[in-house]
């Protein structure tokens, strides 16, 4: 299969929203609870700095997706923010590393000196191994900083790369 990142459309907002909303579901790594409708989704994701979409270059399947934004504002605003989501169906094949490694020369693109991860459950272990591969810097552990569905409450771990 021959992926590729391209911008997201609004011709795209079903597939989007429909794996953005997977994750939201979960409730295990995305702080948001309420999913996107199609109003709310195309709106949110062209309200971001980016919005990248791993795509099967062949049949035009939406596979994976991330947005790239502005962690704060004004004498913080070089520092960036982002979100992954990819297919349930579809994790373990890389689709991970490709949308973050993406994302990273995006920030760059756009002027962004940093990327950082504010929430990144402790459990979530595919994701921080796969940040610490890229270069990724942990700062430390927020206890019971995420709640979990059940509401539980379980440690985060900040992190960031240099861009």
């Amino acid at each position: 299969m021959a992926v590729i990142v391209k911008e997201y459309s609004a011709e795209n907002a079903g597939a989007a929203i429909e794996i953005w909303n997977e994750v939201v579901r979960a409730g295990d790594a995305f702080p948001q609870e309420e999913e996107l409708t199609e109003t709310t989704g195309d709106e949110f994701f062209k309200a971001q700095s980016f919005t990248g979409l791993a795509v099967d270059e062949n049949s035009g399947e939406v596979l994976a997706l991330y947005i790239l934004h502005a962690n704060n504002v004004g004498r913080c605003g070089h520092i960036s923010n982002a979100s992954y989501a990819v297919r349930k169906n579809l994790r373990g094949r890389h689709l991970g590393e490709l949308i973050v490694k993406h994302c990273i020369a995006k920030a760059r693109e756009l002027g962004f000196r940093i990327l950082q991860f504010n929430a990144v459950v402790a459990r979530n272990v595919h994701a921080r191994n796969l940040y610490r591969r890229l270069g990724f810097i942990e700062l430390g552990t927020i206890p019971g900083g995420f709640r979990m569905p059940d509401g539980n409450f379980v440690d985060i771990v900040p992190q960031y790369i240099s861009l």
